[in-house]
């Protein structure tokens, strides 16, 4: 018996941000659930996502959901992504990126990997590394 853990993200549109990670990481969005498909769901909150499963990076699933309440960003966890390909890694960080902050450049550390640390468009921190 084993769990699987699932970085879940609210976001301020989820539908915008997961076809952001799709595109600068490869995926494909599974699923989408919305809070219209709820009796009782209020009009303007229809087209809302309750719930979205995406894939990326190969087989690394992220869920996701429109927040209710504001989306505050924090330090306490970040998302890291391991590539066996310098390439890979370099075009993910670089795609990521984009309308981000760049933290620390994608280069090769003294502990002998390369790393790289964003925070993208949405906020959230991607630790990226190829061992």
């Amino acid at each position: 018996m084993g769990a699987q853990l699932n970085p879940y993200i609210m976001s301020e549109d989820a539908r915008t941000q997961a076809a952001f990670y799709k595109q600068a990481l490869g995926g494909q969005i599974h699923s989408i659930k919305t809070f219209g498909e709820v009796p009782g769901t209020p009009e303007a909150a229809k087209d809302k996502v309750m719930h979205m499963v995406l894939t990326v990076a190969g087989n690394n699933t992220l869920l996701f959901s429109d927040s209710f309440e504001p989306v505050t960003r924090t330090r306490s966890i970040n998302l890291a992504l391991s590539y066996e390909s310098e390439f890979e890694a370099r075009t993910a960080y670089e795609k990521l990126a984009e309308g981000g902050v760049n933290k620390y450049p994608f280069e090769l550390q003294p502990w002998g990997a390369y790393y790289g640390e964003i925070v993208d468009q949405f906020g959230v921190t991607w630790q990226i590394v190829k061992q």
